[in-house]
């Protein structure tokens, strides 16, 4: 195991080869994110592609989409060389990738973003046959058994539904290998059903799929086969059901990681940090009271939609507030805007880091010290260059980023780096009260296991900590209490000893007549 040499494991039936990638190189400006790697895909077969991030999967799978050219290496089609230069020539190679940003046109209609770019038109060419359209669209859907309008405006969606609209896009093109990248992130666990069904359907077809993951525990249930990747290099292909999970994070880390972590430190004190009194905005906030103590990881529990996002925005001063009262040790504060929650000792790390927590085009140490300028100033004007770049390549050293130097523009890192970036730049500012909005979301395994040392170490030195997350194994893992909210409410409070599964299901999925 972990012989970079091997080759993928074949299928041990006749079904067709669709794509064989074999040899392949491709570098970017300081870093080598291919190292020679092979890959395949059959006919009818899910082939989970799997690693930590920075490993190369999603370079792998972008080649083979057209969104990058690889350096060298072959690709070939149904046992044939093909030239894939851009995502033209995979559209014709019946190629189609479902990015992890989605890749909708929020304002048009689901059939208008499934036929995007091949609109059916009339017999007059600028003008379009929406009726033509809304027909075909309708076809897919209800050949892919689900719910959805042709007609509906894609931003009126939910995440799930906006995903079926990408696979609908993808089933249109007729498309014979599709590539699924972090497919259930913002899923729940019913919507991951739903779309695990889906797969199945397009399997039995003949389609073959391309599945990246960080959610291990979900392989077993869909692939047929996974291949591990590590710092650009092939490990290995395995058939599923011959490997376990701890075999399989071996082979992704190169190191046996455990999934239990370090226990949490003591029971938080006593002592409140933070309360939020009567908190209320619209329909999405409804009179959210709570406290957190010196110390404690507060894990902050529901569905999609509950609310607890709301909460932490307003909380942060990123969205107004119609009315509550917020304290910060004992003191009623104003928080307005996020400058003022910075100023009274609240970091933020968004779900969306890319979105609300990175300056994308902006380097490393410029990212991690957006929230601390005044500390590297000196006589108000001059900036302490030498400081900045001190105090940046030590939290490159004691959170293992991985970055070839602090000068690297931080969209070129991986998911899991970038989380740490956005981590750092909180520690720097030295903040008591950190909101973690899903901390692992995107991330792999191994950082998964930093992240949650790192928020160990923060509790245990006496920050204290909202950790807000979609994943129950988290919440049970994490938390020194919980809260959990439906429809905008808080249905549950939970403390050491009361925290299980069934108890936060059974308050997360309570209807609006048990609590009105």
């Amino acid at each position: 195991m972990g012989n970079e040499a091997e080759r993928p494991l074949p299928v041990e039936n006749n079904r067709e080869e669709l794509i064989r990638m074999e040899d392949i190189h491709k570098a970017f400006p300081g870093v080598q994110a291919l190292k020679g790697c092979p890959f395949d895909v059959y006919a009818g077969e899910v082939h989970a592609l799997v690693g930590e991030n920075g490993a190369g999967k999603s370079t792998l799978v972008k080649i083979l989409a057209g969104v990058y050219r690889k350096d060298s290496g072959r690709i070939y089609l149904r046992g044939k060389e093909a030239n894939i230069v851009d995502t033209r020539s995979a559209h014709d190679a019946s190629i189609a990738m479902i990015h992890q940003e989605l890749q909708l046109v929020p304002h048009l209609t689901v059939a208008m973003n499934i036929f995007i770019g091949r609109e059916h038109r009339k017999k007059i060419k600028f003008i379009l046959d929406e009726k033509k359209s809304n027909e075909e669209a309708r076809a897919i859907i209800e050949r892919m058994k689900v719910d959805l309008d042709p007609t509906s405006c894609v931003m009126y969606l939910s995440i799930a539904e906006q995903y079926m609209v990408e696979i609908a896009k993808a089933i249109s093109q007729k498309a014979s290998v599709l590539i699924l990248d972090e497919p259930t992130a913002a899923l729940t666990d019913s919507e991951t059903q739903t779309l695990f069904g889906l797969i199945r359907e397009m399997k039995s077809q003949g389609m073959g799929i391309i599945y990246i993951s960080h959610r291990l525990e979900e392989l077993k249930q869909i692939a047929d086969r996974i291949t591990v990747m590590r710092d650009g290099n092939y490990i290995g292909t395995r058939d599923i059901h011959s490997i376990t999970m701890d075999e399989i994070v071996n082979m992704m880390v190169g190191r046996t990681i455990y999934e239990t972590t370090p226990e949490l430190p003591e029971h938080p004190n006593e002592e409140t940090v933070l309360e939020v009194r009567n908190l209320n905005r619209g329909s999405k906030i409804k009179d959210v009271s709570f406290k957190l103590r010196k110390g404690e990881i507060l894990g902050f529990s529901g569905l999609i939609g509950a609310g607890r996002t709301e909460v932490a925005r307003a909380i942060f001063g990123a969205e107004p507030c119609d009315s509550g009262d917020i304290y910060v040790n004992g003191k009623r504060v104003n928080i307005r805007h996020p400058y003022d929650a910075v100023k009274h000792g609240i970091g933020y790390l968004s779900e969306d880091r890319k979105r609300y927590g990175l300056a994308l085009l902006r380097d490393v140490e410029s990212n991690m010290t957006l929230a601390s300028h005044e500390m590297f100033t000196k006589a108000k004007f001059v900036i302490d260059t030498k400081k900045i770049d001190q105090t940046a390549k030590s939290m490159v050293d004691e959170l293992r980023i991985v970055t070839p130097s602090i000068r690297q523009i931080v969209n070129n890192l991986s998911g899991g780096n970038q989380q740490k970036v956005v981590i750092s730049k909180w520690l720097i500012r030295n903040s008591d009260i950190l909101i973690f909005d899903e901390p692992t979301r995107g991330v792999d395994v191994g950082a998964r296991s930093e992240v949650y040392k790192l928020m160990n170490n923060l509790a245990g030195q006496g920050k204290s900590i909202i950790m807000i997350s979609s994943e129950l194994p988290e919440i049970l893992r994490m938390s020194h209490s919980v809260i959990v909210m439906c429809e905008g409410r808080i249905t549950g409070e939970l403390s050491v000893g009361e925290i299980t599964q069934e108890r936060i299901m059974q308050s997360a999925t309570m209807h609006r007549a048990n609590y009105t």
